[in-house]
């Protein structure tokens, strides 16, 4: 039995027959075994499927299993024959960018007018300019990626040290205060001691005074008591004489005390510095910290911006010939003004109606398929967002809403007070929103509905395509190209672009522009020239 691990011959496989195999055929997509390999060397379909066992070899068809195991996942899944009708490619579609069986000419590409035999497209591709372009352009991209590694190690880094220094200014300036502050308490405790020493020498003075008499005043009431027991008359009279005289000395003491200042209470208080008292209400954090950007100064290498006319060929404008696909089929009764439309991931097209204010979905051949919503307010744009989710805008109203097509549901709104929300268009991550009246479009990202205004770009309908704005001006007469962040990169205004609406971008980045007043749509070219 063959181990789990290795490849089984397809041929003996089907006649349930487990051999291990040792060479893959590219042209048949098959595993051989040994004696499968014979055979399918002498047959007269496969006779030129030969092996090569040198890996520089340009012409060999059939491969070792060691080889075939090195090929990258998405090269193992990548098969000479067509998913739909099971026939081998013979034909590439230039202007799809696709490889076509004999079947496909007569079903999806009838009406392509550029299409060339695939053996001419591969021919000897592997010796063309586009693989050593390829592969400089991978070196070029490691070495940016590795640089651009590196930079972020670098800046973790002096983060951290970025870190450590201002967690010692912190604490430098903590320490700088304390030692202020204990400063400051020193010298208002020594204060605090000079002023109630003062005090306390005056009051124990003042004290003795008192003290000193009232021992007197005791001794007094003693010998009173004496000379009423035991003095005569004749002294008794002198001794009182003598008493009144003292107490009216006293009393005048006691009153002179009372009408002075030296009995007034006095009371030690401390009065902080206003400044100090202000810290607990007025200040409330120690500091701040604030992130400071600034550009990058990684060089990298320059990618190439026309990589892919060097694997196929763009069609020029001339060769895009517009030809009648399906037209929509309405229902009975209804009448439609179409203001917008969105093709889906599906095929399936939305389309905005303003009559009934709803958003009415079509089948890719036409057929109507039901109305998703129906809303109180009139719609005016909308997008795909992902998900099955899109995006509507109102304008009159200021407002966006995101729509679930699947549940016919709104699940969020976001509305701009001030604004008229005109065109939008999302790549998934951020919806922009354009704002005619204001000159201005927002930018909000979609996960935390952040926003981000770009001042005086003045456009109606928008489309957001590789991280650029293009947008119509309906009254100026122009298409215009903006970065994601606000900078304009090319006007176009040409004379067959009358009153601008609807835009969108083909995958070779053409624009096209429906115009209202002249009844066209207007193709142009991606850097906006021609």
């Amino acid at each position: 039995m063959a181990s789990p691990s290795k490849d089984i011959c397809t041929l003996c496989k089907e006649d349930n027959v487990t051999s291990v195999a040792v060479t893959w055929c590219t042209e048949c997509g098959v595993f051989l075994c040994v004696e499968c390999e014979k055979h399918h060397k002498r047959s007269r379909v496969s006779k030129d499927h030969i092996y090569k066992r040198s890996r520089v070899s340009k012409d060999h068809k059939t491969i070792s299993v060691e080889n075939y195991q090195e090929l990258p996942s998405f090269i193992k899944g990548t098969s000479n024959l067509c998913k739909v009708h099971d026939s081998k490619f013979e034909l590439y579609c230039s202007f799809h960018a696709c490889a076509c069986c004999v079947h496909c000419t007569t079903d999806k590409h009838q009406l392509c007018q550029t299409m060339t035999p695939l053996s001419d497209i591969l021919k000897q591709f592997k010796s063309s300019a586009a693989v050593p372009l390829l592969e400089k352009d991978l070196k070029d991209l490691k070495e940016n990626v590795d640089e651009i590694i590196e930079y972020l190690r670098n800046r973790l880094s002096s983060n951290s040290k970025q870190k450590t220094e201002a967690i010692q200014n912190i604490r430098s300036m903590r320490k700088s205060i304390d030692d202020y502050l204990n400063q400051l308490e020193q010298q208002l405790l020594k204060d605090l001691e000079i002023e109630h020493s003062k005090l306390k020498s005056e009051m124990e003075t003042l004290l003795h005074r008192v003290d000193k008499r009232g021992k007197q005043i005791r001794k007094l009431q003693n010998e009173f008591s004496n000379m009423t027991k035991y003095a005569t008359e004749l002294q008794t009279y002198v001794g009182l004489k003598e008493i009144e005289k003292i107490t009216s000395q006293d009393g005048n003491y006691i009153e002179d005390l009372k009408r002075g200042s030296d009995l007034h209470e006095r009371n030690l208080h401390v009065k902080t510095c206003p400044a100090l008292a202000s810290i607990l209400h007025d200040v409330k954090s120690f500091g701040e910290i604030t992130v400071d950007t600034r550009p990058c100064n990684v060089q990298a290498n320059a990618q190439r911006k026309d990589q892919d006319q060097y694997l196929v060929s763009v069609p020029m404008i001339d060769q895009i010939k517009p030809s009648f696909s399906n037209k929509l089929n309405v229902p009975i009764g209804r009448t439609l003004r179409i203001v917008d439309c969105c093709i889906l991931p599906d095929c399936n097209c939305l389309i905005v109606d303003t009559v009934g204010k709803d958003l009415l979905l079509f089948k890719n051949d036409g057929t109507f398929i039901r109305a998703v919503l129906s809303f109180e307010n009139t719609p005016d744009s909308v997008c795909f967002v992902k998900d099955g989710t899109v995006a509507v805008s109102f304008y009159r109203n200021g407002e966006v809403a995101l729509v679930d097509i699947y549940k016919s549901q709104v699940d969020r709104n976001f509305k701009f007070p001030k604004g008229c929300c005109s065109g939008v268009s999302s790549d998934g991550q951020v919806l922009v929103i354009s704002m005619p009246n204001e000159k201005k479009v927002i930018v909000m990202n979609l996960l935390d509905e952040s926003k981000q205004k770009l001042e005086g770009i003045y456009v109606n309908h928008i489309s957001l395509v590789k991280g650029n704005i293009y947008g119509s001006n309906f009254f100026n007469k122009t298409v215009k190209c903006y970065t994601l962040s606000g900078e304009l990169l090319w006007t176009f205004k040409h004379e067959n672009i009358d009153k601008p609406s609807g835009i969108a971008l083909d995958k070779h980045g053409f624009i096209y522009v429906a115009c209202r007043i002249s009844n066209k749509i207007v193709v142009f070219s991606p850097d906006g020239k021609s």
